[in-house]
């Protein structure tokens, strides 16, 4: 399974001795791992990608308990470990209001409020505070703090982001 995943959960251990296991959400909408009947286990490491059915899914306070085909001991879950589950573009659910998928932002052109072009969105990098935008034109890269002090306006449909940068940020 080639192409872009859009993450909804993550393996955080085995739960108890059937193979269940114990997944965090990475989703607004948790009850939808009750209907999803395949997913991607993502080893995003090695950039590892496998096709599994989910053949049972119920909450459990903040986690969900997943089985997975072919998962039938604590071993086998144990080993799934850290694996993200994952599903195809196409079947992310749409954002909500004013918010968007990181990948969206991708080829966004981006600009300045006064109107000068800063570059394109290359990627989106995580980090603990905020994302960090990397804008690219041509040789030179910016981090672009992903933050409302920074950021005046995402408009996905003209592909274009409108910026506030603090005195210095593009010189960096």
């Amino acid at each position: 399974m080639d192409g872009r995943l859009v993450v909804i959960g993550e393996i955080a251990r085995p739960h108890g001795l059937a193979g269940e296991v114990r997944v965090t959400p990475l989703t607004d909408d948790p009850e939808r791992f009750e209907r999803v009947t395949e997913c991607v286990l993502w080893d995003a490491a090695r950039d590892r990608r496998e096709t599994r059915r989910i053949t049972a899914a119920r909450r459990h306070g903040a986690a969900v308990l997943v089985s997975l085909a072919g998962c039938e001991s604590a071993d086998a879950a144990r080993a799934l470990t850290g694996r993200l589950l994952a599903l195809p573009e196409d079947a992310a659910l749409p954002p909500g209001p004013g918010r968007f998928y990181p990948w969206q932002l991708e080829g966004c052109r981006v600009l300045t409020e006064d109107g000068r072009l800063v570059g394109e969105v290359a990627a989106v990098e995580r980090s603990p505070a905020h994302d960090l935008w990397v804008v690219r034109d041509g040789a030179r890269e910016h981090l672009i703090p992903a933050v409302a002090e920074i950021v005046s306006e995402v408009d996905l449909a003209a592909r274009r982001v409108v910026i506030r940068p603090p005195e210095g940020l593009l010189e960096l």
